[in-house]
């Protein structure tokens, strides 16, 4: 079957890309690699940091970027719906954030290890319809709030892709009650026509 013109169209945007070309020559599994370094690189988020959760985190890059950036990082744990290929060092648990089960396995994991910095690059499938994909993309961002505050140690820090809508100041609002600072940034790899901004919150209280 003939791939239609916008499939066309996005397929050459797509390889015409300077971040995918540069994740091709780094060596990076995904382009979203770049929007981490960029905030780690403003905003310092790495400094003394031991143990890290990556929420979303197929297929891999931001676990990369962890290891490239702060290679001291000791415990790494990588959770997302779909599988991941291994990298040494990392361990990835597959299943569903939003269930109970898959939660408590993530709980177990941890066991009374404190956390300094929890990342979520979490998203729905959207369906290209606001009034579904706002809440639902909300919903995963206040679960992974929801989870920084049972495992995130004092002085912690957590950085959330957000999109911009229905219930985003009110979560910038929850945020700013349990860190220091909260900041809105969109990175330059992050495509222009996109309504993503990431949420980095330091200084758990």
């Amino acid at each position: 079957m003939a791939r239609s013109k916008s499939s066309n169209s996005w397929l050459k945007e797509h390889f015409d890309d300077e971040f995918v070309k540069k994740s091709q020559d780094s060596g990076y599994r995904a382009r979203s690699a770049f929007k981490l370094e960029e905030i780690i690189d403003k905003y310092n988020v790495l400094d003394g940091i031991s143990a890290v959760v990556d929420l979303g985190a197929a297929p891999g890059g931001w676990c990369q970027v962890i290891q490239k950036k702060s290679p001291s990082t000791e415990f790494i744990i990588g959770l997302d719906l779909l599988p991941i290929e291994p990298i040494d060092g990392v361990e990835f648990i597959q299943g569903d954030f939003t269930s109970d089960e898959v939660y408590e396995v993530l709980l177990q994991r941890l066991g009374s290890r404190k956390i300094d910095l929890v990342l979520s690059d979490m998203a729905p499938n959207l369906s290209g319809m606001n009034a579904m994909d706002q809440p639902r993309c909300m919903l995963l961002a206040e679960m992974a709030l929801e989870f920084c505050q049972q495992a995130l140690q004092p002085g912690g820090a957590h950085v959330v892709k957000l999109f911009q809508g229905e219930g985003f100041d009110q979560h910038i609002q929850n945020m700013r009650q349990l860190f220091n600072k909260v900041v809105i940034y969109k990175p330059k790899s992050s495509r222009p026509r996109s309504r993503e901004v990431f949420a980095v919150a330091t200084g758990f209280k």
